[in-house]
Parts: structure tokens; C-alpha cells; sequence
């Protein structure tokens, strides 16, 4: 297989070291200057104070010879195949995740950012478009123009109130199926005055979009429940339309951001419904700033990559400037995701696509804390807290609040209780679990076996444990509102989250904050992303052991006021630190200082090629040059549904694109063109594809040259060495046998090894490995250069390189005897234009003129 596209670094023998095994740069290293002279990052650091003041600043405010149509149409073609891709192409926030305590602002794929972060805009007065599935509004129909609407005052509401300098609007559905005009006209003047903008979505793209591709298939795949099974399969075979509907939902999505954007806003798109939206608003405006974050957990890459729509999804989002999740296993499981799947660069920043660079990073949302601490001193809480306080006297109170769903695992934890007070009957009548399960979609089979299955539960425990004067459980199908729920918090001695699979569980935080004065024991599943904030102060339990959860039910009660007060002390500094307003200032936040520094971190690239111009310039030449790279610029594409699920074998096998040869060979015929291809194929993959052609050919990078009319010949030294040969391909057959979908080509003087296909991290493992291995074995002493790609390692001979070839063929060509106009038209177009050499020094000959 040709290494044409594998750009890479290269290292020559004779400077070779440890240091070939290292990135050949970093932007937070010095360039070696003298003493005196400004570091790499101070000069990073001036020139992003210089872009942020500006960027504070601005936003205040003929046919010839009958082979154009050949060359138009190559032109054309290749320049769709090869154009530098600035970018990659392609609610309920109850549930959320979380980090270590004290780095909500420390991205966790990123270690140490030198203090480079929170530079941030604030001082400005931003506009904020938050995009989500829902409204935090319920709107009702009062009339035919009349609505009434009541504000939710959720933890994302909270959150965003509380961001400083920053002027929020909310644009989502309403939960309401709004068919006329007049109604729709009416709810947008009503909702203008709460600050939110709606998206009216039929009846069909609901059913097809939200029930369906949300709820029947990501929202199970995310929380580690599969794809649709049994009585839920017969929903994949609409799997295509719900997607369809999917996409669409999200055009009409960002269809809204585009009437109520301006430039400078900041729009923050929410959770798997919204996945397709960053694309959406980049193919509008590149240059709006948008971030989007997930609410649930993101699985490990193994389970994400049965949905069949994992390559646009991920695609999509990568469009984001950043991305965002609530805890580093969640971030580190996305990344792994496009590494896996996509082949993409996985970076302790987040993830590179051919020079641009998503970030991605961990920002664990909080509560409103002070909200809850504020309520407990209301008359109303303090009543109901008296009244728990007598109805429970002498018995320790245990509490669940959970919505009654697969992933929050009620029966485990009923199942659990029950263990306890088998092993523990001594306590059957000094402990009662109180379960507030509240409903949601009840007319979903499912949801409707599962309500079954724990009243069962519950009914044979208290039948069993219970007595004419009090039962062990008490059940609730309903939700409570704000001040019962906080009262009930107050007086809970345990907590008991067991979830098993679950973003955040803000239950946990709220809990906390309520506890002030009692100091209860919180016991925590460790599959919830609170885990990870509260796991020093929670006990932290696996739900699917039921024994161990009921001894932790035990620990918890008999538990000591001084580990009971050390244990609080911990979580509640972290409920009341880490709140829902620092995960959204901080969030914006940086989301402001990544597009800032979105120039600097960004390799360059070659622009897009300019077609018109290019073919206009073509016109007004008289004797013009043609320099084109073979692999992936003229081949015929291998259809592939993902990196690794590619036709391995297909594409091994480089085929000139059939829509090339009549283009290319009219290109070839016209007395006032030289095309010349260079590859690092053998000969005999040129000569089957180029036979027919009248161009230059380079084969093995330029190791040998064929000119228009004549036969191939060799620009290797008369006495060269070539011993190392039978060693390096020993260790080339090595790998390649322990390294699954890995291969090798041995061309004439050059070994190419390529793991495009095989596992991604073992990949780069075996990489470094035969690095090493060669390092101190069969090139010790060798001239040779090894140039190490994306995916592939490369050995051969020193000094052989396109850029060398280049430069013999111009000398054949300008001394030509039958060349008597100078070159005044030079193209070049291929993927070697990489790391391996840099072929953009100017071509300087008396006889080339360009």
C-alpha cells in the first residue's frame, strides 16, 4: 500500500535518538533562543493578549487544444478530494455527571494547562443562545391566542441565572403540538416575555425524533442498555426514518438559532437530543461559537460503536468548539470513540482532525445549594419537618427518590433493604425506607413491568417485615413538590442512591444541602457520576451486589457522629463550592477562551484549492506543470462505514478513479502540459495504472524515475548499501504477525509498515516498539531514514524524498533541447503535502517562470 497520504515525521540515522520516538514539537516549549530572547509561550501569551483585545474590539462593534474540459474536471475532482477540511465533516437535565473535587475548571484530558485557563472574556455583556430539547417553561392552552405559561426551575435554570455578564435566551420545543399559525404567533409573544424562543415541531417529527431516535435508541445505547431488544426490535426497522426525523428536528433547531443569532453570541447546545446541531450552525457560520454538552453518561466505545449512525453523530459534534461531559471517564470515553472509529488523533486536549482541534473536557454540574439551605428556614419546611420528625420518632429514616426507571435500580435497592433486615432483625422496627419513585413513560411496556415488578417487591417485604402498626416501606408513585421534598431531606438519617447507570444524580447534592444540622450518611452507587465528586465523604457501593449494599445500609446506621460529621464536612464543602452557577460561568467560560485561542492552537493548512482561479491562470499559460500524488488524489475511493470497518483489501489495491483516466489522459496529450505523478509505489503498481499515460512517473518517493518518453531509471548511489534490508524486513514480519490487521509492503528499496486498521492504542504501542527495535539493531549503522506517519512506519534510503525527485525531473525538463518556452504555470496537488517534507520552497530556474 502506498504511503502517499501518510504524512509524518521523519528522522535520518545519522541524528537519530530517543528524541525520534517524541512529538517533533510543542507549543508550550521554548525554540532554544539566547539568553534574553522570549520564550515559545511568551510569545503565545502576547500574541493572545493582542487577539483578544482585538477580538474585545470587534465585537463592540478560453479553451486551449481542447483540453480545458479535462483539466476543468480534474481540477474540480481533485480539489473536492484534497481541499484542507477546516473542520471535521461529517430535557430533563436532572441527570448530569461529575469530576474530583476542586477541578470543575480543570480540563481533565488536558493536565496541565500553566495557568493559560479562565483568561476568559468576562467583563463583556454576551449574548448566551441555549439550545436545548425542552423549554424550562409548561405551556397550556388557555383560548385560541391565549396561553399560560409556568417557569421550571430546574438546575440548569438556576445555573444560567446565576452566570455574570451574560444576557441568556432559550430556544427549544415547548412539549406542546402548536398546528396554527394564530397559536404559534400567540406562544412566541408569551414565551418572548420569559426569555425563550420556541421550535414548533409536529406531531410525527415527535414520535419519530424524540420517542423514537432519542428515547428508543440512544438514551437506552448511552446508559448501557443496547440497542432495542425483544418486544423493542421491531422499532429498529423504522430505524432510518426516526434518524431522518432525527436530523431534520435538528435543522429546524438550528433553522431558529439562525433567525435569532448575532455575530458574538455564544450558543451551547444540550445533550444526545441535540447531537446533530454543532454541524448545523458550523455549515451556516464557521465562525460561530458553539459548545455542546451531554447531560448522560457516554459509553466506552465498544458499546457506542454498535449504532449505526456512530460516524455522523460523532462527526457532528466534533464540529463544536468544545465539548463538554460531567465526569473524565465520560470525556476520555468519547475520545477513545473517535479515536477507534473515526481514526482520528486523540490529544490530552481533546480531538485533532488534520489540524483542527475540538476540545474536550470535564465540567461537573452542581446544584443551586443555597436555593435549598434558603428553604429550610421557610415557615412551611418547618412545619412539614416537625410533622416527619414525630411521625417517624424512634425510628431511623431512609430515603430513595428516584424517577422509576431501568437505570436508577429501585429493585436492587428494595432488594437490598430486604437483605439487611434478614440479616439485621433486631432493626425491622427501628428503620423505614422512604422510595419516592416518580412515574414517567407510563405507556411504554417496559416502564410498565418495571412499576409492576417493585410494587411486587414491596408489597412481599412489608407483608413479610411489616406489622399492624408500621411496614419497612413506604412507597410513593407521585412526585413531591419543592418544600415537602426538602423537609423530607432534612430528617433522612441515609441516603440511598443506587443507581446503575447514571450521569449525575443530583438527588446526592440536594440531599447534602440539606443536611446541615442532622449530618446524614449518603450511600452512593458507584456507577453514578456523583461518585466521583462525593465518593470521599459517600460510601460507595455496586448495586448489582446486593450483599454488599446491605451491609453498607448497616455502616451507614451504626455509623459514629464523629465519622458521620468528617464525611459530611467533605461533601457538603463541595455541594456548596462547586454549584450549578460555577459549571456554567465556567463553562461559557471557557468555551469563550477556546475559540480565542483557536488560531494558535490550530496547525496550519494549506487552503482550499481555488478552482476558477486556478483554471484561469491555466488558460493564460503557455507551458505549464502538473505535479500530482497518487493515493487518495487519484484513486478510486474505497466505500467504508468507519476507519476500522473499511475494505481493508480494497484498499491495498491503489486503482486509478475511472472518472480520472479520460481527463488525465487528454491532460497528457496536450504538447503544452508535463504531468508528472509522484507515489511511494513500486514501479509496478505505476506502470499498471500509468502505462498508458504520457507524464513522468516517481515510484518509492523518487527512488526511480520514468520521463515521458523513455524507459524508468534510478537515482540510487552505483554504491549504495542495502544490507540492512533482510534485517528490517525480519522485523517488519514480526509486527505485522503479532499486530491483528496490520501489513506490510516491501518495495524495492523501502519497507512500509501500516496499522490504518489494526486497535488503535495497540497500534501505536507495536509502533514505538519496532522503533526501538530498529533503533538498536538493523539500522544502527545504516543509511537509511525512518519516517514515521499517522498510522505507518516507513524505512529507506537516505536523502530519497518528492522533494528531490521534484527537483531532477525540473532539471530534465528545463534542459530539455524541446522545451523553448519557460514554465509559467506550476500545479501541485496530492496528500504529501505533511509533515514528512515541505515541497512549497519556490522553484527557481531561469527557465521555470511562475
Amino acid at each position: 500500500m502506498s504511503s502517499d497520504a501518510a504524512g509524518g515525521q521523519r528522522s535520518s540515522n545519522r541524528a537519530r535518538g530517543d528524541a525520534a520516538l517524541m512529538p517533533t514539537s510543542s507549543p508550550f516549549t521554548g525554540d532554544g533562543g539566547g539568553a534574553g530572547s522570549p520564550t515559545r509561550v511568551e510569545r503565545m501569551l502576547r500574541e493572545r493578549e493582542h487577539s483578544r483585545r482585538h477580538l474585545f474590539a470587534s465585537s463592540d462593534a478560453m479553451d486551449t487544444d481542447g483540453a480545458l474540459p479535462a483539466f476543468a474536471s480534474a481540477v474540480a475532482f481533485v480539489a473536492d478530494g484534497v481541499q484542507s477540511p477546516g473542520r471535521a465533516s461529517p430535557a430533563n437535565m436532572e441527570d448530569a455527571g461529575g469530576a474530583a473535587p476542586g477541578h470543575a475548571a480543570r480540563p481533565p484530558l488536558a493536565g496541565s494547562r500553566s495557568g493559560f485557563r479562565r483568561l476568559g472574556l468576562r467583563g463583556m455583556k454576551q449574548r448566551l443562545l441555549v439550545v436545548a430539547n425542552r423549554l424550562p417553561v409548561s405551556a397550556n392552552r388557555r383560548g385560541e391566542d391565549q396561553w399560560s405559561l409556568e417557569i421550571s426551575a430546574g438546575g440548569l435554570v438556576s445555573a444560567l441565572l446565576g452566570v455574570k455578564d451574560v444576557d441568556a435566551k432559550w430556544i427549544g420545543w415547548a412539549g406542546v403540538n402548536v398546528p396554527d399559525e394564530v397559536g404559534q404567533r400567540a406562544l412566541t409573544r408569551a414565551l418572548a416575555e420569559k426569555r425563550c424562543i420556541p421550535v414548533f415541531l409536529d406531531e410525527e417529527i415527535v414520535h419519530q425524533y424524540y420517542n423514537g431516535y432519542c428515547n428508543n435508541i440512544l438514551w437506552p445505547l448511552f446508559h448501557y442498555l443496547g440497542l432495542p431488544q425483544e418486544d423493542r426490535l421491531a422499532t429498529t426497522r423504522n430505524f432510518e426514518s426516526q434518524f431522518d426525523a432525527y436530523k431534520r428536528a435538528n435543522q429546524m433547531f438550528a433553522d431558529v438559532v439562525y433567525q435569532h443569532y448575532q455575530e458574538g453570541d455564544v450558543i451551547w447546545c444540550h445533550d444526545y437530543h441535540l447531537m446533530f446541531l454543532p454541524k448545523c450552525l458550523k455549515d451556516h457560520d464557521i465562525n460561530m461559537k458553539v459548545g455542546w454538552f451531554l447531560h448522560t453518561p457516554f459509553p466506552s466505545s465498544e458499546i457506542y460503536r454498535t449504532l449505526p449512525s456512530r460516524l455522523e453523530l460523532l462527526r457532528s459534534v466534533l464540529c463544536a468548539d468544545l465539548v463538554g461531559f460531567h465526569t473524565y471517564d465520560y470525556a476520555r470515553h468519547f475520545v477513545s470513540a473517535c479515536t477507534r472509529i473515526l481514526g482520528l488523533e486523540g490529544t490530552p486536549e481533546g480531538v485533532e482532525d488534520q489540524g483542527r482541534l475540538t476540545r474536550v473536557a470535564a465540567f461537573p454540574i452542581g446544584i443551586d445549594s443555597d436555593r435549598f439551605k434558603r428553604a429550610l428556614e421557610l415557615p412551611a419546611v418547618k412545619r412539614h419537618i416537625n410533622e416527619l420528625t414525630h411521625r417517624f420518632a424512634g425510628r431511623k429514616v431512609m430515603l430513595g427518590v428516584d424517577r422509576l426507571d431501568m437505570i436508577k435500580g429501585i429493585p436492587q435497592k428494595i432488594l437490598a433493604f430486604e437483605k439487611f433486615l434478614e440479616e439485621n432483625p433486631d432493626w425491622n422496627d427501628k428503620v423505614v425506607l422512604l422510595q419516592i419513585a416518580v412515574p414517567t413513560r407510563t405507556d411504554v411496556p417496559e416502564y410498565q413491568k418495571l412499576t409492576s415488578q417493585v410494587h411486587e417487591i414491596v408489597g412481599r417485604i412489608n407483608g413479610r417485615f411489616g406489622t399492624l402498626s408500621a411496614v419497612p416501606i413506604h412507597h410513593l408513585d407521585r412526585s413531591l413538590d419543592f418544600h415537602a421534598l426538602c423537609a423530607l431531606y432534612a430528617v433522612t438519617d441515609v441516603a440511598l442512591v443506587t443507581s446503575l447507570r447514571d450521569g449525575m444524580n443530583l438527588v446526592s447534592y440536594e440531599y447534602v444541602a440539606c443536611q446541615g444540622s442532622k449530618k446524614g450518611v449518603l450511600i452512593l452507587s458507584e456507577f453514578a457520576g456523583a461518585a466521583q465528586s462525593l465518593g470521599a465523604g459517600a460510601i460507595l457501593v455496586n448495586p448489582w451486589n446486593i450483599t454488599e449494599v446491605a451491609d453498607s445500609i448497616r455502616h451507614a446506621l451504626t455509623m459514629s457522629s464523629d465519622e458521620r460529621e468528617k464525611r459530611h464536612r467533605h461533601n457538603y464543602a463541595h455541594v456548596t463550592t462547586h454549584t450549578a452557577q460555577d459549571w456554567a460561568e465556567t463553562f461559557v467560560c471557557e468555551l469563550n477562551d477556546t475559540v480565542a485561542e483557536a488560531q494558535l492552537r490550530t496547525r496550519q493548512v494549506p487552503p482550499s484549492l481555488p478552482s476558477q482561479t486556478a483554471i484561469q491562470q491555466y488558460l493564460r499559460s503557455k507551458n505549464r506543470l502538473l505535479i500530482l500524488g497518487f493515493n487518495s488524489t487519484l484513486t478510486e475511493p474505497v466505500e467504508s462505514s468507519g476507519r476500522r470497518g473499511g475494505d481493508q483489501i480494497k484498499e491495498m489495491e491503489l486503482k486509478l478513479h475511472p472518472d480520472l483516466k479520460g481527463p488525465l489522459k487528454a491532460l497528457c496529450e496536450d504538447e503544452h502540459t508535463t504531468v508528472i505523478v509522484l507515489s511511494g509505489s513500486d514501479r509496478s503498481v505505476l506502470d499498471e495504472n500509468f502505462g498508458e499515460f504520457k507524464m513522468w512517473l516517481a515510484a518509492e518517493h523518487g527512488m526511480f524515475l520514468r520521463p515521458t518518453y523513455g524507459e524508468w531509471m534510478t537515482t540510487m548511489p552505483e554504491h549504495l548499501n542495502m544490507d540492512w534490508v533482510d534485517s528490517v524486513k525480519h522485523v517488519f514480519e514480526y509486527f505485522t504477525e503479532r499486530t491483528p490487521r496490520s501489513h506490510f509492503e516491501h518495495r524495492e528499496t523501502s519497507f512500509v509498515w501500516n496499522y490504518k486498521y489494526a486497535d488503535v492504542e495497540f497500534g501505536r504501542l507495536q509502533a514505538r516498539d519496532m522503533l526501538q527495535h530498529l533503533w538498536t539493531g538493523p539500522i544502527s549503522n545504516a543509511a537509511v531514514d525512518v519516517v514515521q506517519g499517522s498510522h505507518s512506519v516507513e524505512v529507506r534510503s537516505v536523502g530519497v524524498t518528492k522533494g528531490a525527485a521534484i527537483d531532477r525531473i525540473l532539471g530534465e525538463i528545463v534542459h530539455s533541447e524541446n522545451m523553448d518556452t519557460p514554465i509559467d504555470y506550476v500545479l501541485c496537488v496530492g496528500h504529501f503535502l505533511g509533515k514528512e517534507e515541505k515541497n512549497t520552497e519556490p522553484i527557481s530556474c531561469s527557465r521555470v517562470s511562475v
